[in-house]
Order: structure tokens, then sequence, then C-alpha cells
């Protein structure tokens, strides 16, 4: 081979070896573990998580409240009463039930 053929050749390879190489960083750069596309993936999980516990708050404070309502020192009355006929599956003989959610009423 002569010395413009392995000059050539040298050129080339060295420039498939950058091309080889800016393309396996690109496409892990793209797919891989820490790539675009899992950067975007992962943003969308934590949106979906932070929505979630945005709602499990929210039932949270409800519920708190529920049983700062029942606390001994600030009872509710009416939630204690609407509470044990619910758990008891009770109602008084003058109270009228009126049906709104289409479910059937115990008696």
């Amino acid at each position: 081979m002569s010395s413009i053929h392995k000059s050539r050749l040298r050129g080339f390879l060295g420039s498939l070896l950058a091309l080889l190489v800016i393309a396996y960083f690109g496409y892990h750069g793209i797919q891989g573990d820490r790539g675009v596309l899992s950067l975007a993936r992962l943003t969308k999980e934590i949106e979906e998580a932070r929505h979630l516990l945005d709602l499990r708050r929210a039932e949270e404070a409800a519920l708190q409240a529920s049983v700062t309502r029942l606390s001994p020192e600030s009872v509710d009355r009416d939630l204690l009463d609407e509470r044990a006929r619910i758990m008891l599956n009770r109602i008084r003989p003058d109270e009228v039930i009126i049906q709104i959610d289409g479910e059937p009423v115990s008696r």
C-alpha cells in the first residue's frame, strides 16, 4: 500500500470511529437510562405522584376534620348521631328518608 492510501485509510477510520462514538453517545443520550426520553417519563411519574399526594392530603384533612369534630372536647352531636345511625343501620320512626343516589334503603 502506498503512503497516500494509508493516510486516506487512517483518515477514513478516524472519521468512522468519531462517527461511531457520536452515534453511541447520541443514542444513549436519547434512549438510555438517563436519556431525554427517560427524563420525560420520570417527570410525568413525578407529576402523577404529586397529584396523588395532593389527593391523599385532602383526604387526610377531611378525615382529620371529622376526627376533630368527634373528639371529646368538641363533639358535634349531629355528626355523632349520623355516624351512629350509619353504623347501626337505624332510623327513628318519625324520620323520612329521601333517596338521592338511587340505592335502596333498608329500614
